[in-house]
């Protein structure tokens, strides 16, 4: 199982960046996917999952701002990121699980290792 994140890198407030994680290994359209976020000296923080359905869910800080997406023929999902803010910066995971609760409540068993997201002011 692979999940591999990439889109990262420093940008100004107010800017915009689209993270993918393109997977490999397990049967993505089977899973729902998301993305968490780790800032230093910070625990993580769920931010989207998307189930198999399609059915998308954010946290409130990301709310209009954050869209995910999902292509399934490609196995690959997808962040775009606008209106970035400075406590926006964190390390950003993807991560899959059979539970979207998975997503936002742990570490997922499946997940990649991370693209940094740094917004300065």
């Amino acid at each position: 199982v692979q999940l591999v994140e990439s889109g990262g890198g420093s940008v100004q407030a107010g800017g915009s960046l689209r993270l993918s994680c393109v997977t490999s290994g397990f049967t993505f359209s089977d899973y729902c996917v998301g993305w968490f976020r780790q800032a230093p000296g910070k625990e993580r923080e769920g931010i989207t999952t998307i189930d198999t359905s399609g059915t998308t869910r954010y946290t409130d800080s990301v709310k209009g701002r954050f869209t995910t997406s999902r292509d399934n023929g490609k196995r690959s999902l997808y962040l775009q990121m606008n209106s970035l803010k400075p406590e926006d910066s964190a390390m950003y995971y993807c991560g899959a699980a059979k539970s979207c609760g998975t997503i936002w409540n742990e570490f997922p068993n499946y997940r990649g290792r991370g693209t940094r997201v740094t917004v300065s002011s």
